[in-house]
């Protein structure tokens, strides 16, 4: 009876101990990278400052890789930290670190060579590099078309593997790599005529050719390619597992797929619609909304036809028109914005054209004093598009090149260089599509010298030219002549 008492006894001394064991040896486990993440709080994403992958406008940060990561952050509870690398190289370099960020989101194709410096999800996005060159030139149609080309691509991208891989078939082939340009950089390139060719993946292509009249379609290099996001090599498949199984959510539940219609379905057409569907919109349209545009111009102290014109720019004077970027109504305004003005129904166009006014005067208060009129309108009207964050850093630039920061005829010609790499990395905001205040700016002011010419029946001859208010080479009388009837 005392043996087994003993025995029992020495038996649970035993378990107690094994069960301390296994306590301490679990604790002193490492925790995996999801766990770690988690208990962090926080999802660290390195990505690249363009317009494919992630840049700030007017509505915050924004782009394809950003929104689809930020779903990923927020089906985990986490909070979206986002870090931009330089360059391709510096990007898997941060991946690699013993504290880098979690997961690298750039629009990225798993090749060969990058299989040693990070492991792949499953594809989200279906791409085709494709060889680009200038209108007017020969166009090349096979890969021997290249040889004694100057030809420029991505320094550490799949495109640089790629001509790297095709060189061995054809030494005489020569191509040069760059870390101090992006994909935006080497599409303006080509359409000025800087370089022969180069290469790009279809879906930036597709973004940004809008920008760039000249540039063409070659042919395609190869077979289409998935996109992924890369995770640091390892043996850890915590987090790839999770990546994998949002991704698949995503695809099953449509939200990729509206993603992606979202920013590649169709091509934005920006610029001038031409004066006389302009005209034609004068008299179909403006009497319905004309009431409202001088009510909401008198509350706020603005010339009511420049209230019209930023209407009819951002929407043709349409109170249903919706953007992809959900932007609403007749003044086009963002949700944020229309909460903020007091709008409750962004389709109302009374009251969108209320907030609009109201937003563009405190954009203006918010600009720097020593801006004045008439600069200070159309520095308003370039941040209203832009955002304010943008615009200063161009205004910084313009002054870095002895120009006047306070002149809208010197900060406009700087503008377009937000979307070059050479320029925008030495900004606080990075990334903006440059060139499109400036043709937001310069077609309001089109639409608002019509409509100050159309209203002022009274300045004839000497006194229309002396207001400077009218444009050159069109004719008031046939302007209006040539718009159909209702």
């Amino acid at each position: 009876m005392f043996a087994q008492s003993a025995f029992r006894a020495r038996c649970m001394r035993w378990l107690s101990a094994i069960g301390i064991l296994l306590l301490f040896g679990g604790c002193a486990e490492e925790p995996s990278t999801l766990e770690r993440i988690q208990a962090e709080g926080v999802l660290r994403v390195i990505t690249r400052n363009s317009p494919a992958t992630y840049f700030q406008d007017r509505n915050g940060e924004t782009g394809f890789e950003y929104e689809l990561v930020k779903r990923f952050a927020n089906d985990l509870g986490l909070e979206l930290k986002i870090e931009t690398a330089d360059n391709l190289d510096e990007l898997f370099a941060s991946l690699s670190k013993a504290n880098g960020p979690a997961l690298a989101a750039a629009g990225l194709v798993e090749s060969t060579g990058r299989r040693t410096q990070a492991r792949f999800s499953l594809p989200y996005l279906e791409v085709t590099p494709q060889v680009i060159y200038r209108n007017g030139e020969r166009r090349p149609t096979r890969p021997q078309d290249l040889i004694g080309k100057r030809i420029l691509v991505l320094k550490g991208s799949s495109h640089a593997e790629q001509l790297a891989d095709l060189k061995v078939e054809l030494p005489e082939l020569n191509y040069e790599e760059s870390a101090a340009v992006e994909v935006v950089d080497l599409l303006r390139m080509v359409d000025e005529g800087q370089i022969d060719l180069t290469l790009v993946d279809s879906n930036e292509l597709a973004m940004n050719q809008v920008y760039f009249p000249n540039v063409r379609t070659a042919f395609d290099l190869g077979d289409s390619l998935g996109l992924g996001w890369a995770v640091a090599p390892g043996e850890d498949n915590s987090l790839l597992d999770e990546i994998n199984a949002f991704l698949l959510r995503a695809e099953q539940n449509g939200s990729l797929k509206r993603l992606k219609q979202r920013y590649y379905g169709h091509v934005d057409v920006l610029g001038y619609v031409g004066a006389y569907t302009f005209a034609k919109h004068l008299q179909q349209r403006l009497p319905r909304y004309e009431k409202h545009f001088r009510q909401a111009a008198q509350s706020n102290s603005l010339d009511w036809r420049l209230l019209a014109a930023m209407g009819y720019q951002e929407s043709l004077w349409q109170p249903t028109a919706t953007s992809k970027t959900g932007v609403r109504g007749l003044m086009m305004l963002t949700l944020r914005t229309a909460q903020a003005m007091g709008v409750s129904n962004r389709l109302d166009p009374k009251q969108s054209i209320d907030g609009g006014a109201k937003y563009i005067v405190r954009v203006k208060e918010r600009l720097p004093d020593s801006i004045e009129e008439p600069d200070r309108t159309w520095f308003a009207l370039a941040a209203y598009n832009v955002g304010g964050g943008h615009l200063e850093d161009a205004r910084k630039l313009t002054e870095a090149e002895g120009l006047n920061p306070n002149k809208w005829l010197d900060v406009q010609k700087i503008l377009p260089r937000l979307a070059e790499k050479q320029w925008y990395s030495k900004t606080r905001y990075g990334y903006a599509r440059g060139g499109e205040p400036v043709h937001f700016v310069r077609n309001i002011r089109r639409y608002y010298d019509i409509l100050t010419w159309v209203t002022q029946p009274q300045l004839e001859g000497s006194q229309v030219a002396a207001s400077g208010t009218h444009l050159p080479g069109i004719n008031k009388t046939q302007l209006l002549e040539d718009t159909p009837p209702l």
